[in-house]
């Protein structure tokens, strides 16, 4: 299992909060009321352009600046967009900067990046999420005095995936079938979103941590999750487990 999650207060009211809202507005004022806590500013919920896909159309939500949408739009910067080939290569959350990409050979990402400060986007953190609806989804949050810790950086994460989750359902309801998750499994992952290690998890279900490691990538796979943090969303999206 990986380092410990800790879901923390506030994202988890976050979390009830938007799973009673039916308004794809109200899912983006409660994320930027959020975010501001952390000190972003800016965020956009977004799906990973396809080829043959408009960019505007890949855009699930925004509070993002609507004239830089239109420049990335008309330029088609997705190609070449630096912050886009990470994308394509993790599922970890990761922050991001010029040390993205060497000016001198990457013209167009230097382009993309100054068009991108002149909007006042100079800083960001982008979470992504390789198996959403829309193939690779990811909320891009920006902020010029964002401050993420040890301890936060989870509860954005956390509530990121939940917020994106939350607008593709309002923009396109789909049938969901619960996947089998035995007790077990959902003891782990109970223990985990209250932020125990394995180690922990195994010393107080009386397990091996060994055991609790396989439980835990079982119940990652059959949520189709890459990562304890969105399996715990998933679980809890689905009510499969209760904090």
């Amino acid at each position: 299992m990986e380092q410990t999650l800790d879901c923390g207060d506030e994202s988890l009211a976050f979390i009830e909060h938007v799973d009673c809202l039916t308004n794809m507005n109200d899912v983006m004022d409660a994320m930027e009321r959020f975010l501001a806590r952390f000190g972003f500013e800016k965020f956009v919920l977004h799906g990973l352009c396809r080829p043959t896909q408009r960019f505007e159309d890949a855009v699930v939500g925004r509070n993002w600046p609507l004239e830089f949408c239109k420049i990335y739009a008309e330029e088609q910067y997705a190609g070449d967009d630096p912050i886009a080939y990470l994308l394509k290569r993790t599922a970890k959350p990761f922050e991001w900067s010029e040390r993205l990409y060497d000016a001198a050979q990457a013209p167009r990402a230097a382009e993309i990046m100054q068009r991108r400060r002149g909007f006042g986007i100079e800083r960001g953190f982008i979470v992504p999420f390789h198996g959403a609806p829309c193939g690779i989804g990811f909320v891009h949050m920006s902020g010029d005095r964002f401050d993420l810790t040890a301890r936060n950086n989870p509860a954005v994460h956390f509530a990121a995936f939940y917020a994106f989750d939350r607008a593709c359902e309002l923009r396109a309801p789909r049938a969901r079938e619960k996947p089998l998750v035995t007790a077990r499994e959902r003891e782990v992952l109970t223990w985990a979103a209250n932020g125990k290690t394995a180690w922990e998890i195994g010393e107080i279900l009386a397990i091996a941590k060994r055991t609790v490691d396989e439980h835990a990538r079982t119940a990652f796979r059959k949520l189709g999750a890459v990562n304890r943090t969105q399996a715990v969303a998933i679980a809890l999206r689905d009510r499969l487990i209760d904090l």
